[in-house]
Order: structure tokens, then C-alpha cells, then sequence
């Protein structure tokens, strides 16, 4: 459900934010809007939004030092907005923390529905689904979106914990790169395969004790990846 749910809009084009608050307005949802990534960081810890969109070239603080400052304190969605459309660009801003990226220029349809992505998380466990998953060094909570490995907490961005979810409820399955894309980023995505590489690596810096020799999340060459729970 949209309604109420709060938007921080930021980019230095008056013309785009206002174009897109009354765009994400009319779709119910609450929208303020930043000038540059300074003004937006004192707002969202004034406001605490459930989603950001943030433009990359920005006058004082761009949308990558945003990203990394809102990542230090907050998993909120992050949504990046630039006219480069370089597979470097966009890892760069995936690395700083962002969970999706829109190339301008973009359709209202097309935000609209990356922003309802966003901002879904996993239902509420139903038909049996257990709220707690233990699968070897792995207890996953699935209400409080919690993740303990070897008993100690870790820290997840969104879709870092929902990619990690995906892969402890298919323990030691062959999961193909389309797949793990169309399970966590939906159906549009299984051709972005520079997403999951770089939340791959993230996840293995912060879940395996040496991400450059993994043996939980392991690379099948050209195919994918097989979670092995217990190292």
C-alpha cells in the first residue's frame, strides 16, 4: 500500500522535483524535496522518509556521498537518478549503498513502479511460513528482517537482505543469475547482472571470514550462485 508512505526527492533541477512531487503526490504518497545532498541529510533525520531518490550530480554533497552517509545510519531504500548510463556509474552508486538506479530521462510509470519495488518487503510470514530461519551458521529473521551468522548480528541494507533470504531458503540449490534477479529485483532486471555482482560482493565482505576465498554464497562459473549454509 502507498498511501502516507514518505519520499525524499533530491536533485538541484527546481523543474524535476517539482515535476515529480506533484507526480508521486498524486499517487498518495507524502513527498519532500532537497536541493543537494547536505540539505537532504539534515531532512531525513528530521523526517525519517521510507524512501529516497536522489539525483548523482549535485552542487556541495552529490548523490553518492549521500548515499554512503544515509548508509552509515539507515537501511531506507535508496533509489539513483543520473543521465550516465555506464555500468561503471552504476556500480559505483550500487557500492555507495543505492538499491536501484534510473536513467534520465525515465517515464513516471517506470519510477513509479521501481519505487513500489523498493519499497516492498518480504510479506508477513503466512501458511506455515516460519517467522525464524536457521539454516547452519545462518538464523534469519523474517518479521524483524534481522540476520545473525555464527551469533552475531550483521548490519544489511534492504536488498542485501533480501538477496541473503532468497539464497538461505534454497540451501546448497543451483541459482542462476536470471533467477536470483527476477526472485530479489523483479522480472526486468534478470539482464542486470552488474546488480547482482555487486551485492554478491557486499554480502560476502560482511557474512564470509574472508570474502576473497567465500564458502558460504559460491560462484558457479557462468551459471550463478549455490548457497552453502554452514562453512
Amino acid at each position: 500500500m502507498t498511501e502516507n508512505r514518505r519520499l525524499l526527492v533530491v536533485d538541484d533541477e527546481p523543474q524535476i522535483t517539482r515535476v515529480m512531487r506533484r507526480s508521486l503526490t498524486a499517487h498518495r504518497f507524502d513527498v519532500r524535496v532537497a536541493a543537494d545532498g547536505e540539505a537532504a541529510f539534515e531532512l531525513f533525520n528530521d523526517w525519517r522518509p521510507d524512501l529516497v531518490i536522489t539525483d548523482l550530480s549535485m552542487p556541495h554533497v552529490g548523490g553518492l556521498e549521500l548515499c554512503r552517509r544515509l548508509r552509515a545510519i539507515s537501511q531506507v531504500p535508496i533509489i539513483v537518478l543520473s543521465v550516465k548510463s555506464e555500468e561503471r556509474i552504476k556500480v559505483e552508486a550500487l557500492d555507495a549503498g543505492a538499491d536501484d538506479y534510473v536513467t534520465k530521462p525515465f517515464g513516471m510509470d517506470e519510477l513509479l513502479a521501481r519505487v513500489r519495488a523498493a519499497l516492498r518487503r518480504a510479506p508477513a510470514p503466512t501458511d506455515g511460513q516460519t517467522k525464524v530461519i536457521e539454516a547452519g551458521d545462518f538464523r534469519l529473521d523474517t518479521e524483524a528482517r534481522g540476520v545473525a551468522v555464527r551469533g552475531r548480528e550483521m548490519h544489511l541494507t534492504p536488498k542485501e537482505f533480501d538477496l541473503l533470504a532468497y539464497l538461505i531458503r534454497h540451501p546448497g540449490k543451483v541459482l542462476t543469475h536470471r533467477t536470483l534477479l527476477a526472485a530479489v529485483w523483479g522480472g526486468n532486471y534478470v539482464e542486470q547482472t552488474e546488480y547482482l555482482r555487486v551485492f554478491i560482493g557486499q554480502l560476502r565482505k560482511k557474512i564470509e571470514p574472508d570474502s576473497a576465498k567465500p564458502q558460504y554464497i559460491l560462484t558457479e562459473p557462468w551459471i550463478g550462485y549455490r548457497f552453502n549454509p554452514e562453512k
